[in-house]
């Protein structure tokens, strides 16, 4: 099979989708060009700054574009090519980018509020605290899972204790990023620069980067910088949006949205040959295609963390509504592409229906670095430039949830309306105390390893997305507008989702029972798994109520909804 073809017809139906399914929801749902944003009525330079369309689709692709797209249909290809396109291609269309854009859409239509909260004024109360607990469980997975990522990533010596330079260029460029992010802020905060002036600017900064990172690179082990990534995601909870994360995930954006086209451009030039058969079989390796592609291949698809950046930052920043269906939903779609990129380069480098015995990271950054080559570019720069990138994938990821994670805390133990925060309320929702209660937790998790986490990630995350479709299928039955498309999406997932974590919580008890198992590492992870399934029982439970109630019982709906 020709990888060309494939990447033509993802890209293809993604922007037929765009002009045409999404354009549908805008209409059916309706939005209202001249309505003032919540980031507009709420602005307060922290969590509420009203942005650039640019810049906010800038914040959400980069939070929503972590290590996902690449390690999953990466690792699905051993199903074969088929299976793994078709659930990117449906499933980026029809769950993931109506996922993405309709919690936006709720979010911004009801003054911001997360999805927990949002659970909580249609629902009911029990409902949203369970969905808070939830997320914030959640938050500790990822970021346990990506900090490892990016640890690992800029560890600048081997086993052997060989010196990496494309690892220590990598994180000395993303340090710069760091920095050189919150210049970029203040400058924007104090000039109001915007158009060609801010993306002229921002493009010298670039450059200027990573030149400075490939020039003096920093070397330090995966344990140093594992305590940088954690001083990193606490700078990033507690300062202003546009301070650290808004310039930064602008600067980012280039980055990633550049690795994307040197994918497409490199498999245009060099028309790739799949290497692995269409379908391999239902079961490999001893992991059956169902639900196991559903759980691997997740932001690519569906996520559930991405309804957390839609209704968690990014509704607070979208300064007109019209921005929404860029944001949310063409988002997800640049994402699902980036998905189809990487199985078209695993399954073209296969050797005779097998995979290359590396990490997914390893497959995709080699080739990446190969299309570099094309245009002329130095293997050391090459190397570190891809490197930088996959890191960005997991630092624009990590940033994001830490706030997200210490936002859902404080919502948790937020009191009724019309109260008083007191007491341990008032403590733990102090924006420091609730950054590092949520960091402690993580850490220990991250202790694990990222491939122990990943499994229970991304079931958990995935169990997220139908958790959300059902909470908005809620939120449309209510305020009167159309939500059948949401609900064979929810329904698929909880069933799958549920299946995996019952299948990794046996996997646990197996280890008990062969003496391997860790308190520390699978200890933690089963009580995490039992609570992940309880809690979403429970969810589901108080949602479905709502959502099969005659209409007449449900909370009546407001003008502003």
């Amino acid at each position: 099979m020709n990888g060309l073809t494939l990447v033509v017809l993802a890209i293809v139906l993604f922007v037929c989708a765009y002009c045409f399914y999404g354009r549908w929801l805008v209409k059916t749902w309706g939005i209202d060009p001249n309505a003032v944003t919540p980031a507009r009525r709420f602005e307060n330079g922290k969590d509420f700054v009203p942005a650039s369309k640019f810049t906010v689709f800038a914040h959400q692709f980069s939070a929503i574009c972590g290590a996902g797209p690449v390690t999953g249909p990466i690792i699905a290809a051993m199903f074969g090519w088929l299976p793994a396109l078709l659930w990117l291609l449906i499933g980026g269309i029809f769950f993931g980018a109506v996922q993405d854009f309709t919690a936006l859409y709720a979010s911004v239509k009801n003054d911001g509020m997360s999805m927990g909260m949002l659970i909580e004024k249609y629902v009911g109360r029990t409902g949203g605290k369970l969905f808070l607990a939830f997320c914030w469980l959640f938050s500790l997975l990822v970021i346990a899972a990506f900090s490892d990522i990016m640890a690992t990533t800029f560890n600048g010596f081997g086993k052997d204790g060989q010196m990496m330079a494309p690892n220590a260029a990598a994180a000395s460029i993303s340090m710069l990023y760091v920095f050189v992010a919150m210049i970029f802020g203040v400058i924007l905060k104090k000039t109001k620069l915007s158009g060609w002036k801010e993306l002229a600017l921002a493009i010298v900064f670039i450059v200027a980067m990573i030149a400075g990172g490939i020039a003096y690179p920093v070397y330090a082990d995966r344990v140093t910088w594992l305590y940088v990534t954690y001083g990193y995601c606490f700078l990033a909870s507690i300062l202003p949006m546009w301070l650290l994360i808004q310039p930064r995930d602008y600067l980012s954006v280039f980055l990633l949205l550049g690795m994307i086209l040197a994918g497409v451009v490199g498999v245009i030039v060099g028309n790739p040959t799949l290497n692995m058969p269409a379908v391999t079989g239902f079961t490999v390796a001893n992991k059956p295609m169902f639900p196991i592609l559903f759980i691997t291949i997740a932001c690519g698809a569906v996520s559930g963390f991405h309804s957390l950046v839609s209704s968690g930052t990014s509704s607070k920043s979208i300064s007109n509504e019209k921005d929404m269906l860029t944001v949310g939903y063409g988002s997800m779609l640049i994402e699902s592409t980036l998905g189809v990129v990487c199985l078209v380069i695993a399954c073209s480098a296969a050797t005779n229906g097998v995979l290359p015995k590396a990490s997914p990271f390893a497959i995709f950054g080699t080739a990446i670095g190969g299309y570099f080559k094309m245009f002329g570019i130095p293997p050391v720069v090459s190397s570190a430039i891809v490197t930088m990138c996959v890191s960005a994938l997991a630092m624009t990821t990590i940033d994001a949830v830490t706030r997200i994670g210490r936002m859902t805390l404080q919502e948790f133990f937020a009191p009724k309306p019309g109260e008083e925060r007191k007491g341990f309320a008032k403590f733990i929702s102090n924006p420091y105390v609730a950054t590092i209660v949520t960091l402690i937790p993580s850490y220990l998790l991250c202790l694990g390893g990222y491939m122990n986490i990943w499994p229970l990630f991304g079931s958990a995350n995935q169990l997220i997305a139908s958790l959300v479709l059902i909470g908005l299928a809620v939120f449309l039955k209510v305020t009167g507008r159309k939500g059948w498309m949401l609900y064979a999406p929810m329904a698929f997932m909880f069933v799958a989702t549920m299946t995996a974590l019952v299948m990794h919580v046996y996997g646990i008890f197996v280890k008990l029972g062969a003496g391997k198992f860790n308190p520390l590492v699978e200890g933690l992870q089963l009580i995490v798994a039992i609570l992940l399934m309880v809690l979403a029982v429970l969810i589901v439970k108080t949602c479905l109520k709502e959502l099969l109630a005659p209409r007449t019982t449900g909370r009546k709906a407001t003008p502003a909804d």
